[in-house]
């Protein structure tokens, strides 16, 4: 065997990683080999070197790490620039609500009624009075779901121009007084409000579904593993006539599918 093996087997042997049955071959083979005694004292001291040696200064890379990563978003804060808006806009609903209630209350009455074609002044009043219990209502609704109301702000931006319009006309006419109008001022802060809300960015503004702890709304439903087929259970069966008819048409039908 060459020394080359031997010293092979010399750094298994240091590093504790050698077959004790080769130990007596190798202490012979050091013994009358000097270059394979003299690699071995090498080795150890190499090994001795390394195990003792000391352990070099790795540089603090806490501060350069942290330096790098990208800066965290001010959630806080928006989260609570949204909380007074939402506030406000249960305030802007209530209001909106009792005045909506107070109008069905009242009936068709006061300077601003409108005329139709084939309905009465008094139905008119009540549509009217059912509409702004209608806005109130999805005014409360918003500030306590606290969701973001984006489909809401095309109808009310149609509502809120209409109204404007229409209050500029009746009141260039003197068909409008000064109370009703004011009672529109509602409105409008509350359409500004969902505005408002309709713009805020990031997570600030979510439905309550997706505020629990511990993730997101998606979930991985994985199905479930197909139990594993059940062989029959072999019954032996002594030998005898039926069993060599079986055997034979087996032979047969193997021949046939041979050939």
């Amino acid at each position: 065997m060459a020394c080359e093996r031997w010293r092979e087997l010399v750094s298994a042997q240091l590093d504790g990683e050698d077959d004790p049955a080769d130990r007596p071959r190798v202490e012979q083979h050091l013994a009358g080999c000097a270059g394979c005694r003299e690699w071995l004292e090498r080795a150890a001291t190499v090994n001795r070197l390394t195990r003792t040696g000391p352990v070099p200064e790795v540089p603090d890379l806490s501060a350069a790490i942290l330096a790098a990563l990208p800066p965290v978003p001010a959630r806080s804060r928006r989260r609570l620039g949204a909380g007074p808006l939402f506030v406000a806009l249960a305030a802007v609903g209530a209001v909106q609500l009792i005045l909506g209630l107070a109008q069905v209350g009242g009936g068709a009455g006061g300077a601003h009624v409108h005329a139709g074609l084939d309905a009465t002044p008094g139905h008119l009043w009540h549509e009217s009075a059912a509409w702004n219990v209608a806005v109130g209502a999805g005014f409360l609704f918003i500030a306590l779901r606290r969701s973001r109301p984006t489909g809401l702000v095309p109808m009310l931006t149609a509502f809120v121009g209409m109204l404007l319009l229409l209050s500029v006309n009746d009141l260039s006419a003197a068909r409008v007084d000064t109370a009703r109008l004011v009672s529109h001022g509602f409105v409008i802060l509350g359409y500004l409000i969902v505005v408002a809300l309709s713009r805020v960015a990031g997570d600030s503004v979510r439905p309550p579904g997706d505020r629990v702890a511990g993730g997101s709304g998606w979930h991985l439903v994985e199905d479930e593993e197909a139990p594993a087929p059940v062989l029959p259970k072999l019954r032996l069966v002594p030998r005898g006539p039926l069993t060599a008819a079986a055997s034979a048409t087996g032979e047969r039908e193997e021949r046939r599918r041979a050939a």
